[in-house]
């Protein structure tokens, strides 16, 4: 597969998210179960000051590598909220604020089918020799695409 190196600067984003593990036999329904949620429950929608209109899976919190437990973040990248009435409302409900850190990726270009482009991709990268991080990865949909024809750019932490 290929890839470029990029520096990714700082981003924050508002979404929710579960704990699993690539162990987990029901990990890819618990996956698709939360981006369910994020767009039918209309969470990404009641989510103030997006910078853009992309969505987010973010992996984060490894406990070790792939074979630890992660946290997964179905999210959209936000303005900085300060003081202000927004994060106050978001706050008061299930949706997580985080931080995805400044650094060196590797950047991917997937396209596809979503579901079955991405999958498929993650299959490749865990046998992949690339010397990662492990701090927080994420694919971001770009915008305009269907859901056979989707453009996802996919970032790995790199050390």
């Amino acid at each position: 597969m290929n890839y470029e190196i990029v520096h990714v600067e700082e981003k924050r984003v508002a979404g929710i998210q579960i704990r699993t593990s690539n162990n987990d036999p029901h990990m890819s329904q618990k996956i698709g179960e939360l981006w369910q949620r994020f767009y039918q429950d209309g969470i990404y929608h009641s989510i103030p000051d997006k910078r853009n209109d992309k969505s987010i899976g973010l992996y984060t919190h490894y406990e070790m590598d792939v074979h630890g437990e992660y946290d997964v973040i179905v999210c959209c990248e936000v303005q900085e909220a300060g003081d202000s009435d927004a994060k106050k409302s978001l706050e008061e409900t299930e949706i997580q604020i985080e931080t995805i850190p400044a650094g060196k990726y590797a950047k991917f270009i997937v396209q596809g089918h979503m579901q079955q482009a991405v999958a498929e991709f993650w299959m490749q990268l865990w046998s992949m020799e690339l010397d990662r991080k492990f701090s927080s990865d994420f694919e971001e949909y770009q915008s305009g695409g269907d859901m056979d024809n989707a453009e996802i750019h996919i970032y790995i932490a790199l050390n």
